[in-house]
This record gives structure tokens, C-alpha cells and sequence, in this order.
């Protein structure tokens, strides 16, 4: 049975609809991590480890969760950086509970695509360690200075100010203070 010209011509204008909002959601993902790794990266030092990667993603993408561990709670937001009303009850891009807690298996493409745009580089260690380049570097604060990205940059800097710790750090700070996190099957969605 052959399709006829309308439906092959819907099924690949479909097609077209996919891969353009899977690279929009690509594209998302990489501009965040972009923005945290230059936060936390400088010319002398860099973001060690996927696990403190992780960590810090999952605080940034979970601002509920972040508000908990804050020390003051809903007083430590600088003004117009506290979750809205929508973002405590939803979640931007779901993570999954794995070994070490909240995890996305796109850190690896998101993190390759980076480097493959000279936009990162890792580090020599034996330990993943990554830092913005010059291009880098220059991409973050283009993109910190859009209306779209204010929010989450800032949201960044307080990470940083706050829980700049190792990534074991980080694991044990979110199983000790938010089990609801954690307290579920692995392979399972947060």
C-alpha cells in the first residue's frame, strides 16, 4: 500500500517539527550548563567533576529544591530571583534518581557539543574537569545579559556563593537534606 502525496508530505513536515524542537531543547540545555560552568570556572580553575555538574544542575533546574537548603529559605533570593508560583509546583526538564542522586543522561552530548564548539575545554586530570574558553567565556556573559537567561544566571551566582563545595559534598547535602529527592528507585524521574 503506497501513502499518498498529503500524508507523506505531513509525515515529513512532522519529522522537520521533531529534530527542530529536539535542537531548540539541545540548545537549552547546553546554554544552561554553558552558564554554569563559566560560572563556576575561571582561567586558573574549573568545574571538577560530573558529580558537582550534577549537583549544582539539579539545584538550578529544581529552584524548590534550592529554596530548602538556602540558608535563610525564601529570604536568601535577591530580588526577582525567587521561584514563581508555577516554577515551585513544575519542573523545566525533569532529571532521574541514579547512583549518586539526580542525574541526565544528556551531560554527555550536551558536554561533547560544547567542547566540538570550542565553547569548553576539559581538563587534564584524572577527574572530569571543565572551564569556559576565551569563546567560552565570552558566550556566558553574552547570553547572562539576555532578559531570557537574567534569571538563571543569577540563580547561578547564588550557587556559587552558597554551595561552591565538592560534588561528594553536594551528594551528601541533597541525601541528608532533601530525601524526597532521593528516596525512590533508580531510573526513576524527580
Amino acid at each position: 500500500m503506497t501513502q499518498s502525496p498529503d500524508l507523506a508530505n505531513a509525515v515529513s513536515r512532522m519529522q522537520i517539527q521533531r529534530r527542530q524542537a529536539e535542537q531548540r531543547e539541545a540548545h537549552y540545555h547546553e546554554a544552561r550548563v554553558l552558564l554554569l560552568i563559566a560560572q563556576f570556572s575561571g582561567a586558573k580553575s574549573s568545574l571538577k567533576g560530573l558529580t558537582k555538574l550534577a549537583k549544582l544542575d539539579f539545584l538550578l533546574r529544581y529552584p524548590a529544591m534550592l529554596e530548602r537548603l538556602l540558608p535563610e529559605g525564601v529570604a536568601s533570593w535577591p530580588v526577582d530571583t525567587a521561584p514563581t508560583s508555577p516554577e515551585r509546583l513544575a519542573v523545566e526538564s525533569r532529571m532521574i534518581r541514579y547512583k549518586y542522586g539526580p542525574w541526565d543522561q544528556r551531560y554527555y552530548r550536551i558536554l561533547g557539543s560544547l567542547v566540538a564548539r570550542a565553547l569548553i575545554s576539559y581538563g587534564d586530570g584524572a577527574r572530569a574537569e571543565f572551564r569556559t574558553t576565551a569563546q567560552g567565556t565570552a558566550a556566558a556573559a553574552s547570553l547572562a545579559a539576555t532578559p531570557e537567561w537574567a534569571v538563571t544566571a543569577a540563580r547561578i551566582k547564588i550557587l556559587k556563593r552558597y554551595f561552591n563545595k565538592s560534588g561528594s559534598a553536594l551528594k551528601d547535602l541533597i541525601y541528608d537534606s532533601l530525601p524526597d529527592a532521593v528516596d525512590r528507585p533508580w531510573r526513576t524521574e524527580i
